[in-house]
């Protein structure tokens, strides 16, 4: 008898090694403890421990880089903005653009064609459309011919069909009235060109090869006043007094010259760089909230979220009245609803301690309570499985005495 009583004893004591292994008889059950004592390793540290094991190295100048790195920029402060000198920020501008090429009879046919195809490869560059670059085209000779306005074409497979459509008019080189005629007739709100208030550059390109057999310095001087850029291109024989008479100034970015028609298509990139809208915003910009680029003259304005107003140095922004009476409604809304959760809370704890040990899966029960409670009722149902079994062997050794 003594010695089943002593395997009872031992019995009851290893079940209670067990309980107490599962749950914690001094301090209580606490899920938000248990989770902070699991070693939780977050997600960066095996990249950050690879990093210290792994240290970048530097490709020296001369050795061989097998891919570009693109390391990616740090967050910048509010106030923060750099320039990057070594980047060309630059955007299509909108332009009101009129070639103006000559096709007199010095022009041989396949030179011509390569000015054709100058001008497609310039059309490549550029945005075209109603809202964005509009191109017009003047061929002249002896006399002169529009070939279509800044208003006939506003994508680009018509406009380079078109320019493909281009005869010579193999005759003299009358210059200055072909100036006159862009201007007159191709720069025109009728012609399709945009209103001055709009701030949409009007540009001009010429290209020739002759000297002028009229007058170009008085039209080309009016043409400027009337607030046309122009840019000229001289070819082969071309009069470089001429060509500077024409052109705006600063004449070193607007007189460009090529030895032959075989090498006028590599103007195409200097003329990209030349008409390119600079992304001013992305040069630097003290806006609170957003930067928006007035594409005519490199400059910058200030504009603020919806909510907000434009404050009077037109660079920071404030919370707009109507914002902020909207907001407090908010903060008093999310107060009241506060109030009411945790008066529901309560409420939910006293039903709760009334609901007996039975088991339930309600949302504030997280996994690893519900796993503390199914091991703590299969511990149970153990410990009185091996009592009843305990008691019916005391029952039969009772019997034989």
């Amino acid at each position: 008898m003594t010695s089943l009583i002593g395997g009872l004893v031992c019995c009851i004591s290893f079940l209670a090694l067990e309980v107490q292994a599962t749950y914690r008889l001094h301090g209580g059950y606490h899920p938000r403890q248990h989770q902070a004592d699991s070693p939780i390793v977050p997600r960066q540290t095996f990249q950050q421990g690879f990093q210290q094991q792994q240290p970048f190295q530097s490709v020296q100048q001369g050795q061989q880089q097998p891919f570009q790195s693109v390391q990616q920029p740090a967050q910048l402060s509010q106030n923060q903005r750099t320039i990057d000198l070594g980047e060309t920020h630059c955007k299509s501008r909108p332009l009101d653009l009129v070639f103006i090429i000559d096709s007199s009879r010095s022009v041989r046919p396949q030179e011509f064609e390569k000015v054709k195809i100058f001008l497609a490869d310039m059309v490549d560059t550029l945005e075209i459309g109603a809202d964005a670059t509009r191109v017009a085209v003047v061929n002249y000779a002896s006399t002169v011919k529009i070939e279509f306005l800044l208003k006939t074409h506003f994508d680009k497979p018509g406009l380079k069909a078109a320019l493909a459509r281009i005869e010579s008019l193999a005759a003299g080189t009358m210059t200055g009235l072909a100036i006159k005629t862009a201007m007159e007739e191709t720069f025109t709100e009728g012609s399709g060109a945009r209103l001055t208030n709009k701030n949409i550059a009007k540009v001009a390109i010429i290209v020739t090869d002759g000297r002028p057999q009229d007058t170009v310095e008085e039209v080309a001087a009016a043409a400027r006043a009337a607030g046309i850029e122009i840019y000229a291109v001289g070819v082969d024989r071309a009069d470089m007094k001429s060509l500077r008479l024409m052109a705006s100034l600063p004449l070193d970015e607007h007189v460009f010259y090529v030895e032959t028609y075989g090498v006028i298509e590599k103007l195409t990139s200097k003329f990209r760089e030349t008409l390119c809208g600079v992304d001013a915003c992305a040069l630097g910009h003290d806006c609170d909230h957003i930067c928006v680029n007035n594409n005519n003259n490199n400059s910058y304005a200030c504009k603020c979220r919806e909510g907000y107003t434009l404050n009077a140095d037109k660079k920071t922004c404030s919370r707009s009245l109507q914002n902020q009476n909207q907001n407090q409604n908010q903060n008093q809304n999310q107060n009241q609803n506060q109030n009411q959760n945790q008066n529901g809370s309560g409420s939910n704890e006293d039903a709760n301690e009334m609901s007996g040990n039975e088991l339930s899966e309600d949302a504030c029960m997280c996994e690893a309570q519900i796993a503390f409670q199914m091991k703590m009722q299969s511990t149970i149902k153990q410990l009185t499985n091996k009592l009843d079994d305990l008691s019916r062997k005391v029952t039969r050794f009772g019997g034989r005495r």
